[in-house]
């Protein structure tokens, strides 16, 4: 392997989440387009972008060029998830419900909420910056994706998805202001956002509408 790579996968907090939730995002992304039936290249495309657009918008917010234009590491990770849903696909039925997926989802969730918050903090943001900042890394990706497939973002709508995200940059921040040192913020933001993204799941957490508030007009 090669020094660059090395760092990718083993150095500081921000490239060890970084990486977690390219492969995870980008296998999340290629299984909806799979389920679609997309051809190859429709599924690379979705793939890469659930896994690169929440990061890219980051950047932009923080005034810095793409992470992802600046390494061919970036999107061999992206390609690496991409195969690993095309070989998901080959062994199971439905790819894209399968606990695999879910929990794939929640990782690479929490993965770009931590990754927001790092690069939100060290710009210096206040802390409304750092959750938005962490909020937008984690589900952009998401949102552009259902829209490449032609459907409402899902994380506008009956579910508890985004929020999970708020959380952890919150927990982020919260950390941080404490005094505790920067991997163990991280930790706390992965370990937050990630936790309530599985207990929504598995207990159906949802946001209520209004109409279920019953504060809709007749």
């Amino acid at each position: 392997m090669t020094p660059d790579l090395i760092t990718v996968l083993f150095g500081d907090p921000f490239a060890v989440m970084n990486t977690i939730g390219l492969i995870a995002f980008a296998l999340v992304g290629s299984t909806k387009a799979i389920r679609e039936e997309f051809d190859l290249f429709g599924i690379t495309v979705v793939g890469l972008a659930m896994a690169f657009v929440g990061g890219v918008t980051r950047d932009l917010l923080v005034t810095r060029v793409p992470l992802a234009l600046q390494s061919p590491i970036e999107i061999g990770l992206g390609l690496l998830g991409v195969a690993f849903a095309i070989g998901l696909r080959v062994v199971l039925a439905s790819p894209d419900t399968h606990p695999i997926t879910v929990v794939s989802d929640a990782v690479g969730l929490g993965a770009f909420a931590t990754t927001g918050a790092i690069v939100a903090t060290g710009a210096g943001v206040s802390a409304f910056g750092v959750v938005a900042v962490a909020t937008i890394n984690a589900v952009g990706g998401g949102a552009f994706a259902d829209i490449l497939l032609d459907r409402s973002p899902f994380i506008l709508f009956d579910d508890f998805y985004a929020s999970c995200a708020v959380l952890g940059g919150g927990a982020y921040w919260l950390a941080s202001v404490a005094g505790f040192p920067g991997s163990t913020a991280a930790a706390v933001c992965a370990a937050v956002t990630v936790g309530t993204r599985l207990a929504a799941v598995a207990y159906g957490w949802e946001l209520p509408t209004i109409q279920a508030l019953g504060l809709a007009g007749r």
